[in-house]
């Protein structure tokens, strides 16, 4: 077995799930000088891995018995129950001398889901991380995705060295549940987005412009900005004080908005469009600045 630069061995990482996302997050973990151990349903998606070198577990068992973490990016939070009942039946299967497995899942659950799988698996010696991830299949193939993890900070500390290959942004949010808490409001912005781009295509297709080229506009700018993300820099959601050197900056931004939210209802009612998301915006874009 491969050890690190003390005396401790490096133990395998083990992957369950490997579709579309979950295959190219795999994939990263090829050069974990533990080695990579995997299991899927798809005898296909087994021999593609094995082929590269992998090891192929015949249950999630055998990933328990032998693996230091286990990854799994299953589809629904009842495969990954199901998943996790069949690790923990396989703890048993590890040498005395093992350290905790720790078993990170990937997939998006309910925070409840976690917090109760969480405790669950800690009655039976199993430490539990919830590490959604964001980035899609690109990100995941880049090894570029963002990770979110909830759990035992010893936990997520063990496993930072694997997470650190599949992502570029591994936070740590706190206790079991946060890490799918950060996934919710991360994808919030995500698909409220999207309805906000609905409404503006629909309102640029009335007025017979480019779609296209708008949407090559609004990527190359959120690109150069930062998009939603780039007022996101203050450490509460309280009111700005007055003497919050932020506000002022803040104040512009939001006179800009209300100026330019104005003209995209009023383009609206000229075009006949709807623009039930513009006004909900212009009524509320103060509040959601932090200035009321």
């Amino acid at each position: 077995m491969p050890e690190d630069s003390g005396s401790e061995p490096v133990l395998p990482v083990g992957f369950v799930g490997l579709g579309n996302i979950g295959a190219p997050m795999a994939e990263r973990l090829l050069e974990w000088p533990g080695g990579l151990v995997v299991y899927d349903v798809s005898a296909d998606a087994l021999g593609r891995f094995e082929d590269a070198g992998a090891g192929v577990a015949s249950g999630v068992g055998e990933l328990a018995a032998t693996c230091g973490l286990v990854c799994v990016m299953v589809n629904t939070e009842q495969q990954v129950r199901d998943v996790l009942a069949g690790l923990v039946d396989g703890v048993a299967g590890r040498e005395p001398d093992a350290p905790t497995l720790v078993v990170a899942v990937h997939s998006t659950i309910s925070p409840g889901g976690a917090e109760e799988m969480a405790a669950s698996a800690a009655s039976a010696g199993v430490a539990l991380l919830d590490v959604p991830v964001s980035g899609g299949a690109m990100g995941a193939a880049q090894g570029s995705l963002a990770l979110m993890v909830g759990g035992d900070p010893e936990a997520f500390e063990s496993a930072r060295g694997v997470l650190g290959l599949m992502g570029s942004l591994v936070r740590h949010f706190g206790g079991p549940g946060d890490g799918t808490r950060a996934k919710i409001a991360r994808n919030l912005i995500s698909f409220a987005s999207f309805v906000a781009a609905g409404e503006a295509t629909r309102m640029a297709d009335a007025a017979g412009l480019d779609l296209v080229a708008l949407g090559e506009v609004v990527r190359h700018s959120d690109a150069v900005t930062g998009g939603a993300g780039a007022v996101m820099i203050r450490d509460t959601a309280a009111v700005m004080s007055d003497e919050d050197p932020l506000r002022a900056i803040f104040e512009h931004s939001v006179q800009l908005g209300h100026k330019d939210l104005a003209l995209a209802v009023e383009l609206g009612a000229e075009l006949g469009t709807d623009t039930a998301v513009a006004q909900h915006a212009l009524a509320n874009l103060g509040r959601a600045m932090g200035l009321e």
